[in-house]
This record gives C-alpha cells, structure tokens and sequence, in this order.
C-alpha cells in the first residue's frame, strides 16, 4: 500500500528453498523516516513558523529573559501575538496555564512557568485587530457611455458626497446619501461631447470640459450653468480648482488659470495664467494641499511643477521638470501627510509610481507596477497609496508607503481602469472603467479616533 507505514515483517522464502539473503547491515543505529512524522501532533498542534523569530514580539521576549528590560507592551502592535507565543510555548514549556484571546476572540492555552511580570503583560498584551479589505465592490452602477480614452478625467467626487460622471455629451450626478441621480448639463444640442469633469472645494460647483476646448462652470444646486470659458483649441482632458481658480489643460498643450469672478465670462482676464511647458497634451493637473504649487503631466513623459506666487501672466519654464517617466504621466497624487511629496505614474511603455522630494528636486523612490499606471490617490488618514492600472492587469493595487509593500490586489473590471476618485471621508474610493461601470471599494482605513492629550499644557484636563 501507498503512504509512510513502517511495518516489521518477516522476509518471504526464496524459490530454491533456501533462506532469504539478509541486506547488508551499515550500522547498529535506526534512523527514521521523516516523512510520515506528524509534528502538529506531537507539539501540541503548533503550526511552527520559522518567521516569527525575525518578530518584535519574539525579540522583546528574548530581551526581557536575557537583558531584563521589563518590556510589558508593543507600542506598533505590528505582529501576531498568537503565533509569537506558540514560539515562546515552544522554547519555554512548564506546566503552569495562561490563557489570552486570539484574532478570532478564542481562548488558547499556552504553558509556561517562572516568568516575569513584564514578559505576562506583553503575551496577554491585546493585538492590534488583523485588517480586511473587501474582496468585492460594495456597490456597482452602470455607466453607459463611458469613455476608454486614457487621457480623460471624467469621475469626481465632491465634498457634499456627490458624484459627477461625464457620459458621452452629458454630466450627470449621483448623491451617495440618496442614490438619486440627475443630468446636470447635456452638450448633444452643441455637437460637443464631456472630457472633464472636477468639483470645487466647498463642492457646490463642478467644472466640465469639453471636446471643442470649452470650460463651464454649472452650479450644481441650482443646475445652472454660470460660466463658458474660452482660450483653448483643443479638448480639455484636465481640470484642477484652486479656490476660485480653476486650471484647465489641454490638448493644445497649454495650461490655462482662470479666476472664475472675473467679470469676463468668455475671453481671458487680467487676472489670468497661461502656462506652456508641456509639448504634447496635458492630461494631468494636482495642486498641493498648501495651494502654492501645481504638478501637471503629459503625453510627453514629463512632470511639471509649477509655482502658484508667479506673477507672470505667460510662463514657458515651470520651477521643476522631472523626465525619468518612459511613457505618458497622468496619474499625479500630492501626499497629504508629507510636505512637498509628489507621486507620478506613467502608461503602458513606463508602468512605474515614482517620488519626488519637490522640497530638495530630488527623486526619491520607484516601483515597478507591471501594468499602465492611470490612476494615484493617497489615504487621507494613513500613510497609504492607491493605484488603478489598465495595459494589462485591470486591477487596483494598495501601497504602504515609504516601504512601497502592497498590502491589497482587487481586480473586477474588465477593460482599464481609467478612472478613480475618493469619497469626502476618505474611505471609500469609485473607480470607473470602459466596461461601462462605476465600481465602489472599501480601501483606506478608517480615520483614527483623537485621544484626549495628557500633557499639564492642555487646559481643558483642569476644567471641573
């Protein structure tokens, strides 16, 4: 029979009669098989992992038994505790019991004997709850209409929790408290279709671009438009607000900064910017969040950052250019935990994030994503990174940052995931592809409970 069975049997007689040649002995030691050897048995059902040795918890627990540090408690609760403990069960096994909870809220048993009180406080120390991101999207809606051209922008997400989606020659808007949607503006009476779409600040006005280089402004709540502006010549792939500017780039390779108060509703103001510094299109714009700078890529490899104080009204030379993209930068993503932290990613001949120290000019790291890069977004609570690809993957990746490991792969659509906003809490992210759907992910982790201060210089701990 098949398996690892170790049997003792006599020897069957040999065909002459004779008795059967014993084998030859090369020693008196027996030395079994490993094979069929069953440690989960045998060690109390510890699944033994080498890993855990490389663990804080396993180096705190070998600090306080051979340095005496008296370490009670990890501050990062970076890892498991349970199986950090099956080690310690393994290298220290008495005969006394603790119990403390796992992951899963199940009581384990764990012997050990003569330990002090800082080593008891770090194993029942409570672990730091295991996250899980959502497989699926919890919502998806049908987008008929939506474009597969990667030099597009056409999902927002404003800060009133509404949605805009430019589907062919119409913006419409979908509320995320209500799920009612409405058709804010519809360009098929102008034979003009939607390139563009960004919401302002105080998310009460959405900018649209369109194919024959226009800029409206429409005041959502009213559904009105307010503004047309002109000065482009080809179609406007890109749209950034800066309070009451709006920047608008385009296919004409031209980056134009408009104050929307300016009393001239179609032709360029005083108070107007031009900037000309890509060579080919410019498809896309991110100011910073401190406003004084804005990055702007294009279909000619290049990120450009450009200074807001400027006062000239035509520039051709931004304060930086970085060149090392390979393939057209789109996707552009300011961290808003870092100061002067920008990251870029390029398309299909490049598939590289890469990050700059915009501060110093300085690149600082690069990862190889393996897929078109479309799409940056940064957590607003969490040093974290989300990226949509397209050429060839369709999937949406997760980064921790600075160590770039990618903590989630979700895939779903079907053709390149073109499109991406973040919802106003800074949770939830919509992703929108050419398979003509709008795709809604549980990402980011949620935002960090504020702890009262303990400090003697915060007042409000003396108040009775």
């Amino acid at each position: 029979s098949f398996g690892n069975r170790h049997h003792s049997r006599s020897l069957p007689p040999s065909p002459s009669g004779l008795s059967p040649v014993k084998p030859e002995r090369c020693s008196d030691r027996f030395i079994p098989a490993r094979a069929g050897a069953r440690w989960h048995i045998d060690f109390n059902d510890a699944t033994y992992n080498l890993n855990i040795y490389n663990s804080l918890m396993y180096q705190c627990l070998l600090r306080n038994e051979l340095l005496g540090s008296e370490i009670d408690r990890l501050k990062d609760n970076q890892l498991e505790v349970q199986a950090c403990a099956i080690s310690y069960d393994l290298c220290f096994r008495h005969n006394d019991e603790v119990r403390f909870a796992s992951e899963n809220n199940v009581s384990h048993v764990y012997k050990y004997k003569a330990v002090t009180d800082p080593i008891q406080k770090l194993l029942r120390s409570p672990r730091k709850p295991m996250r899980k991101i959502p497989k699926v999207p919890f919502k998806v809606l049908d987008a008929p209409e939506l474009q597969d051209d990667f030099y597009l922008n056409l999902v927002d997400w404003s800060s009133s929790n509404i949605l805009s989606v430019g589907l062919g020659a119409c913006v419409y808007l979908w509320s995320a408290c209500t799920s009612q949607v409405t058709r804010l503006c519809d360009l098929g009476s102008e034979e003009d279709s939607v390139t563009s779409v960004n919401w302002n600040d105080r998310g009460n006005l959405v900018a649209v671009g369109t194919h024959k280089g226009y800029v409206q402004v429409w005041d959502a709540l009213a559904n009105k438009k307010i503004k047309q502006l002109e000065g482009h010549t080809a179609r406007v792939g890109a749209l950034a607000w800066n309070g009451e500017q709006l920047s608008s780039g385009s296919r004409d390779r031209i980056i134009l900064q408009r104050d929307i108060r300016s009393a001239s509703a179609v032709t360029p103001g005083n108070s107007d910017k031009k900037l000309a510094g890509h060579r080919q299109e410019v498809c896309g714009l991110k100011w910073s969040p401190d406003r004084q700078h804005l990055a702007s890529g294009g279909n000619d490899n290049r990120l450009l950052v450009w200074n807001a104080s400027t006062s000239s009204a035509y520039q051709h030379q931004p304060m930086q250019t970085y060149c090392e993209h390979l393939a057209a930068v789109k996707a552009i993503a300011w961290s808003p935990h870092q100061h002067g932290l920008l990251a870029s990613g390029g398309g299909t001949a490049d598939r590289c994030i890469r990050f700059w120290n915009t501060l110093t000019q300085q690149p600082l790291q690069c990862v190889d994503t393996g897929s078109q890069v479309c799409n940056l977004a940064w957590s607003k609570h969490a040093s974290e990174l989300v990226s949509t690809h397209g050429y060839s993957q369709n999937q949406i990746l997760l980064w921790k940052y600075p160590s770039l490991k990618q903590v989630a792969k979700l895939t779903g659509h079907t053709y390149r995931v073109l499109y991406l906003a973040t919802s106003p809490d800074g949770e939830a992210i919509v992703t929108g592809a050419g398979d003509e759907t709008l795709r809604f992910w549980n990402v980011f982790s949620k935002s960090p409970s504020t702890k009262d201060s303990t400090s003697v210089l915060n007042l409000f701990t003396s108040i009775r």
